[in-house]
């Protein structure tokens, strides 16, 4: 049996100071939009993507968020979307028409994105994980990157930018959602970093338990992706949680909110 070698990855061109793209990650339950002049993240929102809307109704809310940048976009900018939500991905689509007059990259395995996908089904892979895994393959390999959102996902990607898998565990925030449901007697609480590790009280024994309870989860699978590597890895978090969570794991090494609309960033510069 032969196996056709893989070619390498094109690395994405050198990036102009006075370049500006708008790049909109669109989860399950919020909207990462950023705007980048170069290098430079100078904008950066999230809205909730659980709120019905049109390609009208995101014009006026997206031209409200970009203020001051719009115009830029419209002459000379470039759009680059990622997203898990296909009847929101069509919606936004028709935002950058009617907004900026443009279509978006849409990020999928089916363009350049500087990443060796060495899986089964690379059409599997969310636009997310492919952006993560994009921003990350340049640096200090292997990496894992840890992506705190509707679901954690856990991608490796190793020497010579191959992203080789992952895993995927239940979200912080739905996990304790699927809790306070299915519990009638547990009242919600705000998730944070408990003062004591033994809850006095209701709400102190929820909290305890879904912020260690999701430390837990990722130390554990970070700690056992590690070991099957065998060597040194990066360990880089992303998601509105992550700042809270790193603040007690033993793992994460680095944390990033905008590190998917940095691979976005990326890879929109490897398909101009």
């Amino acid at each position: 049996m032969t196996t056709r070698k893989a070619r390498r990855a094109p690395a994405a061109r050198p990036p102009q100071s006075s370049e500006i793209v708008l790049a909109i990650d669109i989860g399950n339950t919020q909207t990462v939009l950023g705007i980048f002049r170069g290098d430079e993240l100078v904008l950066f929102r999230r809205v909730s993507s659980g709120v019905a809307r049109t390609g009208d109704e995101l014009a006026v809310l997206v031209a409200a968020l970009c203020r001051g940048h719009n115009q830029q976009i419209q002459q000379g900018g470039r759009i680059v979307i990622g997203s898990v939500v296909p009847a929101l991905t069509q919606e936004f689509e028709a935002m950058c028409v009617r907004l900026y007059g443009k279509r978006p990259l849409n990020v999928s395995c089916r363009v350049r994105t500087g990443v060796r996908l060495e899986i089964p089904d690379p059409g599997s892979l969310g636009a997310d994980r492919i952006a993560n895994a994009a921003a990350v393959a340049d640096g200090r390999l292997p990496a894992i990157v840890v992506d705190m959102g509707t679901a954690t996902t856990f991608d490796v990607i190793r020497s010579g930018r191959r992203y080789v898998g992952g895993a995927i565990a239940p979200g912080i925030g739905t996990s304790a959602e699927e809790l306070f449901r299915r519990a009638a007697r547990l009242a919600k609480v705000e998730i944070r970093r408990p003062a004591r590790r033994i809850g006095r009280t209701t709400e102190e024994s929820i909290q305890v338990g879904v912020y260690y309870g999701a430390i837990g989860t990722i130390d554990g699978v970070v700690r056992r992706m590690a070991a099957e590597l065998r060597r040194p890895a990066r360990i880089v978090a992303t998601g509105g949680l992550a700042p809270l969570i790193c603040t007690g794991s033993e793992t994460i090494q680095e944390v990033d909110e905008a590190l998917t609309l940095r691979g976005l960033l990326k890879i929109s510069r490897l398909n101009a």
